[in-house]
């Protein structure tokens, strides 16, 4: 019986400290990502967004970095 006890404890603290593991291993990954994203707008159609430069399809204008 106390066996069995000390191998669920064991398997309880081995689930907890993967899953310590894999949330702060993608926290990381959110973080690191967001800093980099860059958006680009129209200064005339704000609902218009592209995560690269190039020209607004509804009136042609240059998109810019929105900030």
């Amino acid at each position: 019986m106390r066996k069995i006890s000390i191998i669920i404890v064991l398997a309880i603290m081995a689930s907890l400290s993967f899953s310590c593991k894999s949330k702060t291993t993608s926290t990381t990954t959110e973080s690191s990502s967001t800093e980099k994203k860059v958006v680009y707008t129209c200064s005339m159609h704000p609902e218009i967004k592209s995560d690269k430069p190039g020209e607004c399809p509804k009136c042609g204008m240059t998109l810019i970095v929105k900030e």
